[in-house]
């Protein structure tokens, strides 16, 4: 049973995620304030984090860089009710794994939980930077350059990209693209991928009509070619 620590000031919050998490079969433990998480996080060591940005004592951005520096190494999926894009990239250049702003689906949290487990107990690493031809990708600070020039790519293609990168060479099928990136299991078509997929060939390939990076597996889904 995989452990994972709630750290929440909102008790109706902290109250719901520890019901939700419970009934999925996970061994919830909780706190309220910043320090408190700080030192269940170190004590516990638990599968994985979710930790609010706003927090009394202890914010969630120095709790996540403190844990960081102690060689904390479970996943961190943070929480806040501020949508800046400056605090995801700071909570995700601190150390943060995954982000999610309030109000939340607790179905797609749910969703995004057992990913970052599946990630950590499968060994799986999700890349900070992707380089390929003349493109550099700048995972952290969701930035994309062609030959130096800014790409103007959406955080689902950044998503869709990253887990592409990840495996490398090899066959990421669609359903997983939509369980990871989107968030959650039934998205209503995986088309939704195909044109994802064809959105990034238009950015990424010299010719989106005869891609050799984003290739289609028929039947099954895509892979990163870059070798």
């Amino acid at each position: 049973m995989s452990v994972v620590l709630v750290v929440e000031d909102d008790p109706m919050i902290l109250r719901g995620l520890k019901d939700s998490l419970s009934k999925k079969q996970y061994d919830v433990i909780t706190a309220s304030d910043g320090e408190e998480g700080y030192r269940l996080a170190l004590v516990k060591k638990p599968d994985l984090m979710i930790l609010d940005l706003m927090l009394p004592n202890m914010n969630g951005l120095e709790i996540c860089q403190k844990l960081r520096e102690e060689n904390f190494s479970g996943p961190i999926l943070m929480l806040t009710a501020r949508g800046e894009e400056s605090d995801r990239v700071l909570g995700l250049d601190l150390g943060a794994d995954d982000y999610m702003a309030k109000p939340f689906s607790i179905r797609e949290l749910l969703a995004r939980v057992r990913a970052l487990l599946r990630r950590t107990q499968t060994g799986e690493s999700l890349p900070n930077e992707l380089r390929f031809d003349d493109i550099v990708v700048d995972f952290r600070k969701f930035e994309a350059t062609k030959r130096g020039a800014t790409l103007d790519l959406t955080k689902k293609e950044f998503g869709i990209l990253r887990l592409l990168a990840a495996k490398a060479g090899q066959v990421v099928s669609r359903e997983d693209l939509l369980n990871d990136v989107w968030g959650y299991e039934n998205y209503p078509s995986t088309r939704t991928v195909d044109t994802h997929i064809g959105w990034l060939r238009a950015k990424l390939e010299e010719d989106p009509g005869e891609p050799k990076r984003l290739i289609t597996v028929h039947g099954v889904g895509y892979k990163l070619t870059i070798l």
